[in-house]
């Protein structure tokens, strides 16, 4: 076999040095991905299958069978191309990039690269053949004219949108289905026999027949009619199906949790460390239904010992087992306002795995020792069986820790001492954080509170307490050791990784903060210590908010890879997520890892190697987002439902966002963010100047800014769009109090409360 100069290697011999993990995986093991990448890189030459199933002497059907399957997983997941001439080659990570595609309502749309690189830009024409969350192999032709890396596309890889839920509309002869999700800007043509009982009007889900290419919109046909468009509750089955989220469970997982029973078995308490007298207790919303992280602390000569036990999940979700395949498929449960998709079925969300009260529930344990100045001196993990001593609410502990509630006190006299410990040591924590500099930015979360119907009586600010943050630090404490802890023992494992600004937008925040008089530490290479000591600088000036929300921005969004990148916003080397196994997969993954090591095997012999945590990576990364963007869809429909019946009232606000087209406006008190278009700001020219984040007039020289406050009249609410008109009525001089006394000045960010998630 030809090589680039080397000698000649015998691949029908040579050592496969995954051998132990494909043998646990198949019954008829094959070559690893690793050693196929080895070989094809040692030919330097592209390979016909038959010369790679030479190269390692497979002969029987079965054998070869596999080598095609895996040949075409690894030419699905960017690994290999196909060629022409029929050749399996290298991807050359320099031209040729692979990644998911982001689709954009005006027909354009980017490509996400698996490797984390920026996005490239692809025009309409590109984006032709494709659908949002495809994924697909592009190369880089150049830098369009507002300066992006622009691609086109080479190979499809993998399609990804198999049905769209919308409206249907006919008109002309033709029946046809506008997608409600609005990363997707194609319109789906309906067979002529593919449209049933449909009505003009209703909410549909059409299955993709044919697949969209470079000549020819998507064709389908209705498989389901889910009603009409102001039913109450759409807005949830619309969102789910749009995203396409899993949410019916396999008739193989039925079958398979038939056989749990609702108590923990005794056999499986055995060997492990019994911590039923252990005073563990949860700390959780009002709302919440699933348990699955209990904390204790207590008092030591040199500090603290902190035991932080999450419901061992992996013990009960088996590797490759129907429920494991479902959980990796959902990779995460998704939040709307008073309904959850849960990750796991009920009977181990909210029973066999949640840390309910004065119930044997089997645990794995992270034990820290913890300094007088809040430093973990040293850690471990065990297995246990552990007894909840009290299911606590934040409201609760807020109440007896801060507020000295004697009443609640004395009703859990015997877990105050330890509540008190827990108490006390967070706050020596919350001193070490803040010296480490972990960023902890002043964001506003906010809740739906529904009344008959499902109509929104009213938005309200959800108040984060010091029972919030104490839970917070605790599990930021003990994700950071997971990460230390399979590190050290050099098995592949799934981080969570936030990488610091790019030099773009750093550059962009420098030249900002520049026009204010601010200067930002750290040179080309800040550190979170440098955030913190400009937002605590910046604290009382009136436009402290304003710097806070383009600081945010400049951030990278967080992502699960194997790459040892650390977790900027945290400002930790390494930091791993193992507190939630309940209802994220990566967790789950981690306490795999983990007891892979506590049960003393070889790291050969894990079931994951690095290229599986790279594309597990990936894909729960890209269903959080998909969770995130169903859950973003929900609210949107809600609050504008909400707004209504306010057309022609006015409000008072902030500019949240700033555009070329005009400004968004977020409303003092309830929360909800409506469209200011450039065309209704006056007799003026505007420019965009996206650095300053503000529109200047030309001949006015009047400034809308983001951070401004503004007063509106809502003059138009479109449920389909799920976006609201505004008109500008006044911009006001400076922060002041809106009607009732409201303070204005402080723009609130819209995030989905996700439980202890960072």
């Amino acid at each position: 076999m030809p090589s680039k100069s080397k000698k000649d290697v015998d691949f029908s011999s040579t050592k496969d040095p995954y051998a132990q993990r494909e043998a646990e995986k198949y019954e008829n093991p094959i070559p690893s991905r690793e050693l196929i990448l080895q070989l094809i890189e040692h030919s330097g030459k592209p390979l016909l299958r038959k010369e790679i199933a030479e190269a390692f002497t497979m002969e029987s059907e079965d054998q070869l069978e596999a080598l095609r399957r895996r040949l075409r997983a690894m030419e699905r997941d960017g690994q290999l191309l196909f060629n022409r001439e029929q050749r399996y080659c290298l991807v050359n990570n320099k031209d040729l990039i692979v990644g998911r595609i982001i689709g954009h309502a005006d027909g354009f749309g980017f490509i996400r690269p698996d490797d984390g690189s920026d996005d490239l830009f692809l025009s309409p024409r590109e984006m032709n053949p494709l659908l949002h969350n495809d994924r697909a192999m592009v190369r880089i032709v150049g830098i369009d004219k507002k300066g992006r890396r622009e691609g086109a596309v080479v190979e499809i890889l993998e399609r990804n949108t198999h049905q769209i839920v919308g409206r249907l509309y006919k008109e002309d002869g033709f029946t046809y289905v506008i997608p409600d999700n609005k990363n997707l800007s194609q319109t789906v043509l309906l067979q002529k026999d593919g449209v049933g009982k449909a009505k003009q009007g209703q909410i549909v889900i059409a299955e993709i027949v044919d697949q969209p290419t470079k000549l020819r919109q998507p064709i389908g046909r209705i498989i389901e009619v889910l009603g009409d468009h102001l039913a109450p509750g759409m807005e949830i089955e619309m969102a789910i199906r749009s995203h396409e989220l899993p949410h019916r469970w396999p008739a193989e997982l039925e079958e398979e949790i038939k056989q749990l029973s609702p108590e923990v078995p005794e056999a499986a308490k055995e060997g492990r460390v019994d911590l039923r007298d252990t005073p563990l207790v949860t700390i959780d919303g009002e709302d919440a239904r699933d348990f699955d992280d209990a904390v204790f602390a207590k008092k030591t000569p040199k500090g603290w010992k902190l035991l932080v036990a999450i419901a061992d999940v992996s013990h009960y979700v088996q590797i490759n087992t129907a429920l494991d395949n479902e959980a990796k498929n959902r990779s995460t449960s998704v939040y709307f306002p008073e309904k959850v998709i849960p990750m796991l079925p009920e009977i181990l969300s909210n029973g066999l795995c949640s840390l309910n009260p004065h119930v044997d529930r089997l645990c794995m344990v992270c034990e820290m020792l913890i300094d007088g100045e809040g430093n973990v001196s040293r850690s471990r993990f065990f297995e246990a069986v552990m007894r909840s001593h009290a299911r606590l609410t934040y409201t609760e502990v807020a109440k007896m820790l801060v507020e000295g509630d004697t009443e609640l006190a004395q009703k859990h006299t015997a877990l105050m001492p330890h509540l008190r410990e827990l108490y006390a040591l967070y706050k020596v924590m919350r001193v070490q954080r803040e010296q480490r500099g972990a960023m902890d930015f002043d964001t506003q979360e906010t809740r739906i509170v529904f009344g008959k119907n499902r109509k929104i009586e009213k938005i309200v600010p959800v108040t984060r307490n010091d029972a919030h943050k104490l839970i917070e630090e605790f599990m930021i404490t003990a994700n950071s050791a997971a990460a230390r802890f399979l590190n050290g023992k050099k098995i592949p494992k799934l981080l969570r990784i936030h990488e610091g600004p790019s030099a773009d937008k750093l550059l962009n925040l420098k030249t900002f903060l520049g026009e204010l008089g601010l200067k930002f530490g750290g040179g080309a290479q800040p550190t979170p210590l440098d955030y913190m000591h400009l937002v605590e600088a910046v604290r009382h000036r009136p436009d402290a908010h304003l710097i806070q929300t383009v600081l945010l921005r400049s951030m990278s969004q967080a992502v699960y890879s194997p790459e040892l990148k650390g977790h900027f916003g945290l400002a930790l080397e390494a930091y791993a997520h193992f507190t939630s196994p309940i209802r994220r997969y990566p967790d789950l993954l981690v306490h795999r890892a983990i007891r892979h090591c506590l049960q003393g095997k070889n790291v050969a012999s894990f079931f994951y190697g690095v290229p599986d945590m790279v594309l597990l990576g990936e894909h729960c990364s890209a269903n959080e987002r998909r969770a995130d963007d169903a859950t973003r869809d929900v609210v949107s429909w809600l609050k504008c439902e909400f707004m209504m019946d306010k057309i022609g009232e006015e409000f008072s606000g902030i500019i949240s966002a700033v555009t070329s087209f005009g400004f968004f406006v977020e409303l003092a008190d309830i929360y909800v963010e409506g469209l200011v278009h450039i065309s209704n700001l006056g007799q003026d020219y505007f420019h965009f100047d996206p650095t300053s984040h503000q529109l200047k007039g030309e001949r006015t020289n009047t400034n809308f800014r983001l951070g401004d406050s503004v007063k509106i009249r809502v003059v138009r609410v479109d449920l389909d769009e799920k976006k609201m008109d505004f008109e500008l009525v006044q911009k006001q001089a400076s922060v002041k109090k809106a009607d009732g006394g409201a303070p204005t000045g402080k723009p609130k960010r819209k995030r989905k409360k996700k439980p202890k998630s960072v």
